[in-house]
C-alpha cells in the first residue's frame, strides 16, 4: 500500500491483512515504529514490549482464515485497569506496581477470540480518577490528553493503534476523544461488562472505544458485543429529528465552542436534518450533584481497603475525594440512586420524539495545563443515565486543538446513535490523522 500503514484505521487495516495485501507483523512493525519515534514526547503507553506484540502478529499471521474474526491481526491499546493476563495492569498508581493478572477481563478475552492482540497498555489517571498521568495531547504536548482514558485516545490520535479500550465513570471516554481529535463511543451501559476492570463506582464504570471513525466504531462493537450489533445503515436525512441540548452546564463552556457548536447544529440543519433546541425537564438540574454523590460514596467504599493499606501511596486529590464519600448519608446516597432512576425515565421519555441528541462533548479544546485532565461535565448527565454516547472531530479551536461534537441516543439504541453518528461525520471535514512534522 502507498499510504503509511500507521494512518490506516481499523477497518482498512483489518480488510488489508484479511486480503493478504500486508501481514500482521509487517503492520504491528509500522506501528511499533511510529511509537518508538514519537512516544518518548507523547508518553502514551503504560507497558508496551515489542518483541510479545510482534510475535503475537507473527501467530496471527500463521493461524488459517476460518471465517470472519473481525479483529483477525489487529493489534489494540488497552487501558492500564483491565486485567490482562501475565501483564502487568497497575491502574495509574504505585499502589499497584508489580500487579499482574492471572486472568484477563472477559473484554479481553473477546477481542482475542476475535484475533485481536494487545500492542500494550495505555496510561490511565491515578485509579481512573483525576490525577494525570505522564501522557501529553499529541496536539500540543503542553496541553492535557484528557482522562482518565488518556493514553488509549493520544495513542489512537497519535496513530500508535488503529483502536483502544477506555473506560468512563463521568467523562472519560468522550472528553479525551474530543480533546485528541479522534472518535470515542460508549456504548448503553452493561452492552460491555466491565468485569475484571479496576472498580472505581460500580454503579457508572462503563467501558469505552477510541477509534478514527464512527465505521471503525461500530465494527470494533459488533467485535466484542457479539449478537447484539449489527452493521448500521445511515438514514435518511430528511427523517432525522435532532435535539440540540445545552445542558444546565452550558455556561461552563468556552465562548468560542459554544459558537462552534452552534456552527455545527446549523451544519448539520442545512444538510437536512430537523434540528430543534429544547431545554432538559428541571429535574436534570440536579444530575451533576446527583453523579457526585453516586460517584464518590460508592468509590470510598470500593477503595477502603486500598486506603487503608496504602493509603500513603494515594493522590491528595483522591484521598480528599474519598474523604468526601466516606462522608455522604446512607440516606443521601440511596436518594442519589433513586433521583438516579427518575432522571433515566425522564430521559426516556424527552427522548421518545428524537432520534438524538447533539451537544458539547467538554467545555472547549484541551487545557493548556498537565496537572488536571479538564471539564467532564457535558458527560456527566449521559454516563449518569448508561445512554449511549458518541463524539466526533468536527474542526479545531483558536489554539488549533481539536474540537469535538457529543451524540446520544435512548437506552439500547446504539445502532440508532451509530447510524445518525456516520451521516453527521459526513457533513465534516475529516479530521486529519495528527502527523509530527
Amino acid at each position: 500500500m502507498e499510504k503509511e500503514l500507521y494512518k490506516i484505521g481499523l477497518v482498512e487495516a483489518w480488510q488489508a491483512i484479511y486480503k493478504g495485501h500486508f501481514k500482521s507483523e509487517e503492520y504491528t512493525q509500522a506501528l511499533v515504529a511510529r511509537i518508538n519515534s514519537l512516544d518518548k514526547d507523547i508518553a502514551a503507553w503504560a507497558w508496551l514490549d515489542e518483541d510479545r506484540a510482534l510475535a503475537s502478529a507473527r501467530r496471527s499471521d500463521a493461524k488459517e482464515k476460518r471465517g470472519v474474526r473481525f479483529l483477525q491481526g489487529i493489534p489494540l491499546g488497552i487501558k492500564d485497569i483491565f486485567d490482562t493476563r501475565m501483564i502487568p495492569t497497575e491502574m495509574g498508581s504505585p499502589a499497584f506496581a508489580g500487579n499482574i493478572p492471572r486472568q484477563s477481563a472477559p473484554v479481553i478475552k473477546r477481542l482475542e477470540s476475535q484475533g485481536g492482540f494487545v500492542l500494550g497498555k495505555t496510561v490511565t489517571t491515578e485509579c481512573a480518577f483525576l490525577s494525570p498521568g505522564k501522557t501529553r495531547n499529541p496536539w500540543n504536548l503542553n496541553h492535557t490528553p484528557g482522562g482518565s482514558s488518556s493514553g488509549s485516545a493520544a495513542a489512537v490520535a497519535a496513530g500508535f493503534v488503529p483502536a483502544a479500550l477506555g473506560s468512563q465513570t463521568n467523562g472519560s471516554t468522550i472528553r479525551p476523544a474530543a480533546f485528541c481529535g479522534v472518535v470515542g463511543f460508549k456504548p448503553t451501559q452493561g452492552l460491555l461488562t466491565t468485569a475484571g476492570a479496576f472498580t472505581f463506582s460500580h454503579t457508572l464504570d462503563q467501558v469505552g472505544l477510541f477509534t478514527r471513525s464512527v465505521t471503525d466504531a461500530s465494527w470494533l462493537a459488533q467485535a466484542l458485543i457479539p449478537g447484539k450489533m449489527r452493521p448500521f445503515q445511515e438514514p435518511q436525512n430528511s427523517t432525522l429529528r435532532l435535539a440540540l441540548v445545552k445542558t444546565p452546564v452550558w455556561d461552563q463552556a468556552q465562548e468560542y465552542a459554544r459558537q462552534h457548536f452552534l456552527i455545527n447544529a446549523q451544519d448539520i440543519a442545512n444538510g437536512g436534518a430537523r434540528v430543534l433546541e429544547v431545554e432538559l425537564p428541571e429535574i436534570f438540574d440536579y444530575a451533576h450533584q446527583v453523579i457526585r454523590t453516586i460517584m464518590l460514596a460508592e468509590a470510598a467504599f470500593n477503595l477502603e481497603g486500598l486506603r487503608l493499606t496504602k493509603g500513603h501511596q494515594l493522590s491528595k486529590i483522591l484521598t480528599d475525594s474519598l474523604a468526601e464519600g466516606r462522608e455522604t448519608a446512607a440516606v443521601v446516597y440511596l436518594q442519589a440512586l433513586a433521583l438516579r432512576r427518575l432522571i433515566q425515565q425522564e430521559l426516556a421519555s424527552f427522548l421518545n420524539d428524537y432520534d438524538a441528541v447533539i451537544t458539547l462533548p467538554a467545555a472547549g479544546e484541551a487545557p493548556a495545563t498537565l496537572t488536571q485532565t479538564g471539564n467532564p461535565s457535558f458527560c456527566s448527565i449521559w454516563n449518569l443515565c448508561g445512554v449511549p454516547a458518541i463524539t466526533i472531530p468536527t474542526g479545531f479551536g483558536p489554539a488549533g486543538l481539536p474540537l469535538g461534537l457529543q451524540i446520544v441516543a435512548a437506552w439500547g439504541r446504539d445502532q440508532q446513535l451509530l447510524s445518525v453518528a456516520s451521516w453527521i461525520e459526513s457533513i465534516f471535514p475529516s479530521s486529519p490523522l495528527w502527523c509530527k512534522p
